[in-house]
């Protein structure tokens, strides 16, 4: 399961930083993880300061 982006997502692109694989990217000023890139190791949870990330269930 990979992770995703809730609506609480405010753009500041802290969780893409952190991204080992370049799973995560801009669109229209919030930020998407690509699923299929994505390798579920979690550390853009542990970057994003408003807690929106979570695994897609």
């Amino acid at each position: 399961m990979a992770y995703k982006i809730n609506d609480g997502c405010v753009g500041c692109g802290a969780c893409a930083g952190a991204c080992p694989v370049g799973a995560i990217s801009e669109a229209d000023g919030v930020f998407v993880i690509d699923a299929d890139s994505c390798i579920e190791c979690g550390a853009c949870t542990g970057a994003c300061p408003t807690g929106s990330i979570e695994l897609d269930a």
